[in-house]
């Protein structure tokens, strides 16, 4: 079995030289140009070197991350006081999800959401915060029913009992403004008692932290709701493993499963992704697999793509990935 370095080493291979002169200053958006028909990825990785003030929470507002998928890209990194000089990885290279291209996609395995204008040959993607334990977000196809800039908030009778039970009793009504956990816009959805919204804390977004709504950066939820019209279609998903193809190469890019209960074994985990890679038609009939590459990234789950085969390439490694 490869060592772990060896995966991350791949990921890198091509980010070192174009991004030696980055500050982390100079953040733009993540959007993205689509790539060719019969591709599916986007972005590059980039290395920085962290100032001392830098933390991880700081580093995802500024590059649009979030905060798990920044703890799973470096481990072995404290998130609070990183230290100045040291190199962080920005995992700022995706995968398409898997399905069409149109719309909002939000895959909860990867904490992130995906907006494809109408139109347009670009995709945008943002870092969201999601349902925790007992909140669970919703999985599903909907709609965008609303938009409302500077929301109040009505607590539901559920979330107000868990207030009051933690000694945090909440108001019959929460007014727009800087306490408002909204934020400063909300988009309504065609499932009940869902919604995007902004938020009244930095910290949380790219975790499990809410009610089951998907949380979004002030910024990135103001900037989305100058571009996503009532009516567009919502698809959302938990994908932990997706198959992508670039340059006539296949890549996978492993996040850590949701819905998994206890610790699963890797037996399980390497059947998932053999799911996974059997959805994929286009795939699954003429790939020779490196299933030690493939068992590594599974174990890492560290969200960035890494190359695993060719279409009708030599064979790599002909070891199974399960029994």
């Amino acid at each position: 079995m490869l060592p772990r370095f060896s995966v991350v080493t791949r990921a890198l291979s091509l980010t070192v030289a174009l991004s030696g002169a980055l500050s982390v200053t100079s953040a733009m958006a993540l959007e993205f140009p689509l790539p060719p028909p019969g591709e599916d990825i986007v972005g590059q990785v980039q290395v920085i070197k962290a100032k001392y003030e830098d933390t991880f929470a700081d580093l995802g507002t500024t590059f649009d991350l979030g905060y798990l998928e920044m703890i799973a890209a470096n481990p072995g990194v404290d998130a609070w006081l990183p230290g100045a000089g040291t190199q962080i990885v920005l995992p700022t290279r995706f995968i398409l999800p898997p399905g069409p291209r149109e719309g909002i996609v939000i895959n909860l395995a990867e904490y992130r959401l995906y907006y494809y204008p109408k139109g347009q040959n670009v995709v945008r993607t943002y870092p969201i915060g999601i349902g925790r334990d007992g909140w669970g977000s919703p999985i599903g196809l909907t709609k965008i029913t609303a938009k409302t800039p500077n929301p109040t908030w009505t607590p539901p009778a559920s979330v107000k009992a868990e207030h009051l039970a933690d000694g945090d009793p909440l108001p019959n009504v929460v007014p727009a403004g800087p306490d408002n956990p909204l934020g400063p816009f909300k988009f309504g959805l065609g499932l009940p008692g869902y919604l995007i919204h902004g938020s009244n804390k930095k910290f949380g977004i790219g975790m499990r932290t809410s009610h089951g709504c998907f949380r979004m950066y002030n910024n990135n939820v103001l900037e989305l709701a100058t571009m996503v019209p009532v009516g567009t279609p919502v698809r959302i998903i938990s994908e932990p493993y997706k198959f992508g193809i670039s340059a006539g190469k296949v890549y996978l890019e492993a996040h850590t499963p949701l819905d998994a209960k206890g610790d699963p074994s890797h037996e399980d985990k390497h059947a998932a992704v053999v799911n996974a890679l059997l959805n994929r038609k286009d795939l699954a009939g003429s790939l020779n697999m490196n299933w030690d590459t493939m068992r590594d990234v599974i174990s890492a789950e560290d969200g960035m793509p890494v190359e695993i085969a060719a279409p009708n390439g030599p064979v790599i490694s002909s070891s199974p990935a399960v029994p």
